[in-house]
């Protein structure tokens, strides 16, 4: 029995030594599982110019073994310089220190004809497979789409899981599409951490039917962070053109954690490294991890000697001030100079009793901070200040009823008045650069400005600083004035209501005003107008007159029609501007207004200035002014003639009436059209009778001059009438403010241009007898 339990024993503790030699010998297995370095061939290997590093490489035993050989880059020395491939995908970059890998990508494109049908072969989708140690970066990428009718799809799996992220972009018109990606011509969103494969897919709601003038293709792609900036318009010809984009992939020496991949015997990080989880955001997770090599080391962290020390002292002579740099294995410390101490490993100061140093600079750091702390007070106080102020100026001038009568323009935002920030139209004009200056005149000053939508506008900033005494009116002017939207109006844009004068924004007509154009035509460099273009002109403006007369919605009185308010665009088109001292007609009497006269002296109609009763037949009589300055190119007010001959009015009536109208016309411009030119003088004439109820309508007199336009050839040379841009192209805007009932306001116009002057009690009695002496009656007024 002795013998028995002995033998027992012995076949136990063999067996104890057999698992134990097992044991061993699958640790043994698993050391040698792990991947003999690379040959020196390996290393330093390049592709045209990328350089290939372990654990990457471009042949057989030069990268790590993995399944399907992910980590082999092929060479294709088709090109030059020579490109590298990851598969069959062009790579850029290989980042050791991030785990990253740079790849060029298709971008997908989804493409129609006008008839709605797709011209891309039928291929709206494109995708990518990666294997088990990539995935698509979620903080370097992001997905974006560019198209005005496009629906994008990204579709990959995370985690094993599939999921499905997309956009939709839309646009109506090109040029309107901001530089921001959100949802107007481009939209974008992120990528979710651990993604594997993608596949985008590009669909259209309408084939591009109603954007197929605007861009007849969709794009979307999966870009690097920083390498597309949307830029509107641009980026629509760019993508076009644009055949990859750059687009990171994260990469995994192993599919374990740290911890885990630590007690392997195939771990991969060297000496001198340190490991990086390379988590997915799923109850933070690990897909796996890369090496890093550690602070103050560089090299190859997969490579046998690993990371190596890097001699900063060596590198920078400078490092250590007032002492002797001495390298350290991944730092480097400093040996103080004699007088110095040292404040820590690497910093010298001088040797100083630490308490009277702290002293020495305490005290003005102190004061210091404290004046900097009162100065940081002040200005908050000041800025505080400053918007009250500015909130006070836009109630008392009607901004909080402004915004309530837009709110019900929702639905034509194109025709509703804008109200501006004071910050914005600083902005557009350089804190009114005098550069950005392009006229002045006694009431205000006009800026060009550029809004941040790249629109030119004429910004008109008074030079009076009193606020208006009725703002509820002046918002109801705004509002109609801004929706008038007619080829031969100029367009009152908006305002801004922030400071004491309401700052008016008009639309930018660039070629100035018909006044220079009759009365500068001498000037050298110019051309006279000729006559079948002034009348149509006349023709432009007539019409204008008529429309606010006859078809908006509140009747409007100009109230102050001259040739320096007709502006002419590019192609001298007629642009009736200046509406500072317009008058809406109340609906209870759309004939007459009682008002304070105003106006320029010369145009000014003799019935209103005697009456102050304001009809439409005033702005009537003005037109006819403006008629006999067309035919006559002279001013209509010329304090440099004698009295009698001073009112181009009074002087044309007379002349045309005792058969003598050929000693005032223009020779140059009516010569070859006498019949056309006595039609026109005897519209002029009618214009111009005493008594408005005699006058034609503006829309008699718009027709009338439709028909005689109608006849003749705008440019009969065949050219187009070259005329030299002035620096006046907005003197259309420095007409009297937004009209006040207390103002009276008569001007005149000499050959220095036009001038004016406010006039209030005796001063303006006086004025008006004057002007009514000037403009007295001749002959029957007929």
């Amino acid at each position: 029995m002795a013998l028995q339990g002995k033998g027992r024993l012995i076949m136990q503790s063999s067996l104890v030594m057999v698992v134990v030699l097992v044991a061993l010998a699958a640790a043994i297995t698993a050391e040698a599982a792990a991947q003999a370095p690379p040959p020196p061939r390996c290393l330093n290997q390049k592709c045209g110019d990328l350089t290939v590093p372990f654990p990457f490489g471009m042949e057989k035993d030069c990268y790590k073994e993995s399944k399907d050989d992910t980590f082999l880059i092929n060479c294709s020395h088709s090109t030059n310089p020579p490109t590298a491939y990851w598969g069959n995908i062009p790579v850029t970059n290989i980042s050791l220190e991030e785990g990253e890998l740079q790849i060029q990508r298709f971008i997908t494109r989804d493409c129609y004809d006008q008839q709605g049908v797709r011209t891309n072969d039928g291929k709206n989708y494109s995708s990518i497979q990666t294997s088990d140690d990539f995935t698509i970066s979620d903080t370097k990428n992001m997905f974006m789409a560019v198209g005005c009718d496009t629906d994008a799809l990204f579709e990959g799996y995370q985690g094993g899981e599939r999921y499905t992220s997309g956009c939709t972009s839309f646009c109506q018109s090109l040029p309107n599409i901001s530089d921001s990606c959100s949802g107007i011509g481009c939209c974008q969103t992120s990528i979710p951490s651990g993604s594997k494969n993608q596949t985008i897919t590009l669909g259209s709601y309408y084939n591009h039917e109603y954007s197929w003038n605007l861009s007849n293709c969709s794009y979307a792609f999966v870009v690097e962070d920083g390498k597309f900036n949307f830029s509107g318009e641009k980026s629509f010809l760019e993508l076009y053109n644009t055949e990859r984009l750059p687009m990171i992939l994260n990469w995994e020496i192993g599919n374990e954690s740290c911890s885990a991949a630590q007690k392997r015997g195939d771990y991969a990080c060297m000496a001198n490294t340190k490991c990086v989880n390379r988590t997915i955001n799923i109850e933070s997770a690990s897909s796996g991890y890369f090496c890093q090599c550690l602070d103050g080391y560089q090299g190859n962290p997969y490579l046998p000697d690993g990371c190596q020390d890097i001699d900063e002292c060596a590198l920078n002579s400078t490092l250590c001030n007032n002492g002797k740099c001495k390298n350290q294995a991944g730092n480097y410390s400093c040996s103080c100079n004699s007088g110095y101490k040292h404040r820590d490993a690497i910093t010298c100061i001088k040797s100083a009793s630490v308490i009277s140093l702290k002293i020495t600079l305490g005290i003005p750091l102190s004061i210091l901070v404290l004046v900097v702390a009162s100065f940081c007070i002040y200005l908050e106080m000041k800025n505080r200040k400053f918007n009250k102020l500015k909130q006070k100026y836009f109630e008392d001038n009607g901004g909080l009823f402004l915004k309530q009568e837009l709110a019900s323009y929702a639905g034509s935002v194109r025709t509703a008045a804008r109200i501006f920030t004071e910050e914005e139209l600083k902005k557009a004009t350089n804190n009114y650069h005098v550069s950005e200056k392009i006229g002045e005149g006694g009431y205000g000053t006009v800026y060009r400005g550029i809004l941040s939508n790249k629109q030119v506008v004429a910004i008109k900033k008074s030079k009076v600083s009193a606020p208006i005494t009725e703002s509820r009116q002046f918002v109801n002017e705004v509002i109609v004035l801004s929706q008038i939207q007619h080829k031969n109006v100029v367009r009152l844009l908006g305002c801004c209501l922030e400071t004491q004068t309401p700052i008016l924004v008009y639309e930018f007509i660039a070629h100035g005003t018909l006044y220079e154009h009759i009365h500068r035509k001498n000037n050298k460099g110019t051309s006279p107008l000729s006559l079948p273009l002034r009348l149509k002109i006349a023709s432009d403006t007539a019409e204008a007159l008529a429309y606010l007369h006859y078809s908006t919605s509140t009747p409007i009185i100009h109230r102050d029609v001259k040739a320096t308010n007709i502006l002419l665009d590019e192609k001298y088109t007629a642009k009736v501007s200046d509406f500072g001292a317009s008058r809406l007609v109340p609906d209870q009497d759309e004939n007459k207004l009682s008002t304070f006269v105003q106006g320029t002296v010369g145009y000014l109609d003799p019935e209103y200035l005697q009456s102050n009763i304001l009809t439409e037949k005033s702005d009537v009589y003005s037109f006819g002014v403006v008629l006999a300055e067309l035919l006559t190119s002279q001013r209509a007010l010329c304090f440099e003639k004698p009295e009698a001959e001073r009112n181009l009015a009074k002087v044309f009536v007379s002349l045309f009436d005792s058969d003598r109208l050929g000693q005032i016309l223009d020779d140059e411009i009516v010569e070859g059209h006498f019949e056309r030119v006595t039609k026109v003088a005897d519209l002029a004439k009618r214009c111009l009778r005493l008594r408005g109820e005699e006058r034609p309508s503006m829309k008699e007199v718009a027709a009338e001059l439709d028909g005689l336009v109608s006849t003749m050839e705008l440019y009969p040379s065949g050219g187009k009438p070259n005329f030299p841009r002035t620096h006046k192209d907005t003197d259309y805007l420095l007409g009297s403010p937004v009209s006040s009932s207390s103002l009276v306001d008569i001007r005149g116009e000499g050959d220095a241009g036009s001038y004016s002057s406010i006039l209030i009690g005796a001063d303006y009695e006086r004025s008006m007898q004057n002007q009514i002496q000037m403009v007295t009656p001749y002959g029957d007024g007929r």
